[in-house]
């Protein structure tokens, strides 16, 4: 293990004649790196960017050694505290300044050394291209930036691709799903729902991130104290620990962080909306009708939070027709990983509990290869030739790419779901066919709020340890009495399902509202259950998000949630499986069924919730197939 720069310098320099080879720096100690960023980069720590408001963003800038004349600008913004470079941004700072790229790291608005009150993605479509404007004004900035980052480091790109800045020559979005708001069929606003269903992510992340009462350096000091203060100091809240797999559990939800004695904060705004609140538009998401101008290399995840809405704006981008170029110039890569877990992508590598065998990747070498084409007009480091998606398709375990998502050549299959009024539980009588049942004997289950079906891995991040994502097995939920389940038979031959899953149910209800949850479900030969994929919908939206309305006792209605993406082969000898039931807790918010303001209530009712499934009223699930 390395604990000297020497060492480490060395490999650098021995792979500098090959600007191509991105170099594996995570298993070098925080020492070492320190010393090699200090070797390889002249740094201005804590320079203050001025946006058009007045406020100024902290901004650390790392410009090569030596360099002569004006370079092409990597932008990291962030709303963590990284004015110390630490993990993937600090790897990505000594990679880019190696390859001679000035590396930049700035902290959004109302975080750390950033003046000004934050707002979730930092003012993107005016802070970003304030930031962009000074980039390229700068004496060693040849003018063209891209913008690098995961998580919150790419959501706030979105909506600034939006603005076409002209110096934004390119991006590498990673798992940027919450920055996405409305696209196409999915209306997540920044994932905070799903469905119409709120997310709990989101709570537990604000509790940590927001801090609306908060010190601050004096605004006339000058930037060489500045930067000394930021090497002895934070300003980092230091907030009592939770226990959040008891506290989640709090009613109402629109009290949860108020109940901690937290001031009113981001997270009581935004509980208050609904789906359809115009004040979504005011804010830093993206929605389909803001163009799309610039090229983009996209990483996304299986098991992620909102890999739907990622791949849904991924064909949006390229059919866009705000700039020609950039629309040609889309990108992606669909790994089998959890939220920006892209560095675990190797040999053996393992998602929840389920092996995926071999999914090494170059990351690096892609990321940088991109950028090497649009900003310094190398071709040949990111050739026409290559495909637009890459994506692993999990149990062939096995990449594969194609021009298009779903891949060309997806044929729809309808499963029903059927069963003799017996789909309750693991041990019922549910079945997955492919003919339309004749008669209809409805599924009947008992949900109670008090009591919810909990979740078991899946797609989820950033919540505190209270949803461990991947794949898990799911026999644990589907015992339960209040979960449907419907499988096929045995296959006889492998299905190899690519793109995205849609779902029909008919229902109804002795609740004026109540939620619908279904899931995607691979069943090993052994039994095993794996989850692939979960979706979920309030059955008040029905009709459109903007025009909620309750369910009338045993009428029935046809609801139709968001689709979950995914790439699975299920191998000959599996089973297709879905589940159904009214509850996903605590990756989703609870319905309490009471048809009222629900995240302003305490107390549920039970309701008798029904899947229909005869002729006129059937249920089913469409998967693309590739042939």
């Amino acid at each position: 293990m390395l604990r000297f720069c020497s060492p480490l310098a060395l490999v650098l320099a021995a792979v500098a004649a090959q600007p191509s080879a991105a170099q594996d720096l995570s298993k070098y100690t925080p020492e070492a790196l320190d010393s090699e960023i200090a070797t390889l980069a002249d740094s201005r720590i804590a320079v203050m960017v001025p946006m058009r408001d007045g406020v100024r963003l902290s901004t650390n800038i790392y410009t090569p050694k030596n360099a002569k004349g004006r370079l092409p600008v990597i932008l990291w913004k962030t709303p963590y505290n990284e004015h110390k470079l630490r993990g993937s941004t600090q790897r990505y700072a000594i990679e880019a300044v190696r390859r001679g790229y000035v590396f930049i790291v700035q902290n959004e608005r109302g975080r750390y050394f950033s003046e000004g009150k934050y707002e979730i993605l930092g003012k993107p479509q005016t802070d970003g291209y304030d930031t962009l404007s000074w980039i390229a004004g700068q004496g060693w900035s040849n003018g063209k930036v891209g913008t690098l980052g995961c998580s919150s480091s790419a959501e706030w790109q979105l909506a600034l691709a939006g603005l076409n800045h002209p110096a934004h020559a390119a991006m590498v979005p990673m798992a940027a799903g919450a920055g996405i708001g409305k696209v196409g069929r999915f209306q997540e606003q920044g994932n905070w729902y799903t469905g119409g269903v709120p997310r709990s992510l989101f709570f537990v992340w604000l509790y940590g991130v927001d801090n609306p009462v908060r010190a601050q350096l004096p605004a006339d000091i000058d930037e060489a104290t500045r930067a000394r203060a930021t090497l002895n100091n934070d300003l980092a809240a230091t907030k009592p620990k939770v226990d959040w797999n008891k506290h989640i559990k709090h009613l109402p939800v629109d009290s949860l962080l108020s109940s901690l004695g937290e001031p009113p904060q981001t997270f009581d705004t935004l509980i208050a909306r609904s789906p359809a609140d115009p004040a979504w538009r005011e804010g830093g998401l993206y929605h389909d009708d803001m163009g799309w101008g610039v090229p983009a290399l996209w990483f996304n995840s299986w098991y992620d939070v909102s890999i739907g809405p990622n791949l849904e704006l991924f064909n949006h981008a390229r059919a866009s027709k705000t700039d020609a170029e950039a629309a040609a110039n889309q990108y992606a890569v669909i790994a089998p990983v959890t939220h920006c877990g892209y560095s675990r992508l190797g040999k053996d590598s393992v998602v929840g509990e389920r092996s995926m065998g071999d999914t090494s990747f170059d990351v690096d070498g892609a990321v940088f290869g991109w950028f090497d084409r649009w900003l310094k007009g190398d071709k040949k480091a990111f050739p026409d030739s290559t495909p637009h998606v890459r994506y692993f398709a999990m149990g062939a375990n096995q990449w594969r790419s194609n021009e298009s998502w779903p891949p060309k050549g997806t044929k729809p299959l309808r499963l029903y779901l059927d069963s003799g009024g017996d789909a309750n539980s693991l041990n019922g009588g549910g079945r997955l066919v492919a003919a339309a049942p004749g008669t209809d004997t409805p599924d009947r289950f008992r949900y109670d709020p008090m009591n919810p079906v909990p979740t078991v891995g899946g797609g989820d991040c950033c919540n505190g340890g209270i949803v461990i994502p991947g794949a898990f097995d799911q026999r644990g939920v589907e015992i339960r009495d209040d979960v449907l389940v419907y499988s096929t038979e045995p296959l006889t031959e492998a299905i190899e399902v690519s793109g995205f899953v849609d779902a029909l149910l008919h229902v109804s209800s002795s609740a004026p509202d109540t939620d619908f949850a279904v899931k995607l479900v691979d069943v090993a030969p052994d039994g095993t259950a794996w989850i692939i994929g979960d979706t979920i919908f309030r059955a008040r939206y029905r009709d459109g998000f903007d025009k909620p309305a309750m369910m009338r006792p045993g009428e029935v209605y046809p609801i139709k949630p968001s689709p979950i993406a995914t790439s699975i082969r299920f191998g000959a000898g599996h089973r297709i499986r879905i589940e159904v039931t009214s509850s996903n807790f605590p990756k989703f918010v609870r319905n309490l069924n009471t048809g009222g303001p629900n995240e302003r209530e305490s107390k549920g009712v039970v309701a008798t919730n029904v899947i229909h499934h005869a002729p006129g009223r059937l249920s089913y699930v469409e998967l693309p197939v590739v042939r």
